[in-house]
């Protein structure tokens, strides 16, 4: 079981994370119970900062300050996750 200071460090990680993302992502599409967080982002929690960076990269890639519509975002994300045999 890690240090408590680790477990603040994974929260701090994760709470970072969710700032990034747009408005519309901020209601989970799988809703999980309080302090607890999706099974994909929880599956890089032995790493906050691998988590951090991550989820942070795709936050930012899907900012609605670029050029791309977010129909355009979920059909590109959709069709690397189908190349990918991902079913993310």
């Amino acid at each position: 079981m890690p240090a408590s200071g680790a477990n603040e460090h994974l929260n701090n990680a994760i709470e970072a994370q969710r700032h990034l993302y747009p408005a519309e992502y901020a209601e989970p599409v799988h809703p999980v119970g309080p302090g607890a967080t999706s099974e994909i982002v929880a599956s890089h929690s032995l790493i906050p900062e691998a988590l951090y960076h991550a989820f942070a990269t795709f936050g930012s890639l899907m900012s609605p300050d670029l050029p791309l519509s977010r129909k355009q975002h979920e059909m590109i994300t959709t069709l690397v996750s189908i190349s990918n045999r991902c079913h993310y």
